[in-house]
């Protein structure tokens, strides 16, 4: 089985153009929270678990169709980002397990979705590379509209955007948990240097 899958054209336009509207207009959307890994780059982040899904819709109305379509029904935790990077940013390798915070000794997800809401035609740079380990397995150019999965104990870094206007991505780490890991989890959390939400 390959380790990743890109799907062209996943989203029509007038939806892309209503998710980067609603995520740009948001108070939540600032410097990211994220670690170390992530240099210069602005988003927020929403924690939910499979019965919290609802009031992620009922906050974040454009989220729903990303949602329908990439979430895994064996799945039950999730960690969903809107992700900006602009010239001079870039994120270093890492694995995600951005539910740590909440559950110490979680593992790896089991999938990692992103859909590429909007790259600008000039980008130069921002390109997604994936590894098993040391060994490299692929290098994705974004392109505006692709949804791409790919396994979550993949080494994946995005490379320095050199150039050109900014690369905009919606993220969500899909877990499997079980039940004493679940309840750890909240329904729902905000995550945002703006502010502290809940």
């Amino acid at each position: 089985m390959p380790a990743h899958a890109e799907h062209p054209l996943a989203f029509p336009p007038d939806y892309l153009r209503r998710l980067k509207r609603e995520v740009l207009a948001s108070p939540h959307f600032t410097a990211h929270t994220l670690n170390r890994d992530f240099v210069q780059t602005r988003g927020f982040s929403v924690v939910f678990r499979d019965d919290g899904r609802a009031e992620v819709e009922r906050r974040f109305p454009a989220f729903a169709p990303f949602l329908a379509r990439a979430l895994r029904a064996d799945c039950n935790a999730f960690y969903l980002n809107p992700l900006q990077l602009e010239r001079g940013s870039r994120v270093d390798p890492h694995i995600d397990r951005s539910l740590r915070s909440y559950c110490k000794d979680v593992l790896p997800p089991v999938l990692v979705s992103v859909l590429y809401v909007d790259v600008a035609a000039d980008l130069v740079g921002g390109a997604l590379v994936l590894a098993r380990g040391k060994k490299p397995l692929a290098r994705v150019a974004p392109v505006t509209g692709t949804l791409l999965a790919f396994d979550g104990d993949l080494v994946h870094s995005i490379e320095r955007v050199e150039g050109g206007g900014p690369r905009l991505s919606l993220v969500c780490e899909q877990y499997c948990l079980t039940p004493e890991e679940w309840e750890r989890i909240p329904a729902f959390a905000l995550e945002s240097r703006a502010r502290t939400y809940s």
